[in-house]
């Protein structure tokens, strides 16, 4: 049973995906070894990285371990005092992950599949997310100045990038990557400084460039995804399926 559950998984994924997800579990594990940190660190970023191939095949069980991700990341961000990490995530990747998971489900992009329907962006949506990210932004940076966060501009930024990649995914544009691989990058610095004063956060640093390099493929992978479902709607249409 469980090896028929296993292999109805793995055919989801292109040898390249599932080599890539090794590539990403091998090199995580690596960092582990080398920065001999701690276990939970490395079960935060192996959850992560196994969430992003997941998304980039536009499954909503990648929002499900998101939504794990979201609650082990934030405990490693609280061993830092990163408040805004920490608050990010509990307090906006988690529940956006879940109620992202409710929308993917209900939106398949045909009867019976459980692949998210690609949508593309129109000026509201896009006003809407001018709109409401620098109001959320501007009152998370006061709370993380009343915490007294360091890295205080880099926290907010993260902020500022989570918050639009977490509305691009409700509307399931996949501009969503692109806005979670800006924050990946911010990732990488804050952690790089976090490493620098304790070398066990190496492999969150590693584990952020991996999900940059999914991230970037999610994006490309999000436009060939959404190429087919308009090839098999427009073949619907005139019954020629």
């Amino acid at each position: 049973m469980k090896m028929k559950i296993i292999k109805q998984h793995l055919k989801l994924f292109t040898r390249f995906e599932i080599s890539l997800w090794l590539f990403s579990i091998v090199t995580l594990v690596l960092a582990f070894l080398v920065s001999g940190t701690n276990y939970f660190n490395l079960a935060t970023s192996l959850i992560g990285v196994t969430a992003l191939i997941y998304l980039a095949k536009g499954e909503p069980i990648g929002q499900v371990l998101s939504a794990l991700f979201s609650i082990v990341y934030a405990i490693a961000s609280y061993s830092f005092n990163y408040y805004g990490e920490m608050i990010t995530y509990l307090a906006m990747t988690l529940p956006s992950s879940l109620f992202a998971t409710y929308i993917w489900f209900r939106h398949p992009h045909k009867k019976g599949a459980t692949q998210v329907q690609i949508v593309p962006l129109n000026l509201r949506k896009i006003l809407f997310i001018m709109l409401v990210s620098p109001l959320v932004t501007l009152a998370f940076y006061f709370v993380l100045k009343s915490l007294v966060t360091p890295n205080l501009i880099f926290s907010t930024i993260s902020i500022a990038t989570s918050i639009v990649a977490s509305l691009l995914t409700f509307f399931r544009s996949r501009y969503y990557a692109l806005a979670y691989a800006l924050n990946d990058i911010i990732l990488i610095v804050l952690w790089s400084l976090a490493a620098s004063v304790n070398i066990s956060y190496l492999p969150l640093v590693i584990c952020f460039v991996i999900f940059l390099i999914n991230d970037l493929y999610a994006f490309y992978n999000w436009k060939r995804l959404a190429d087919k479902q308009n090839t098999h709607t427009i073949l619907k249409e005139y019954n020629y399926e």
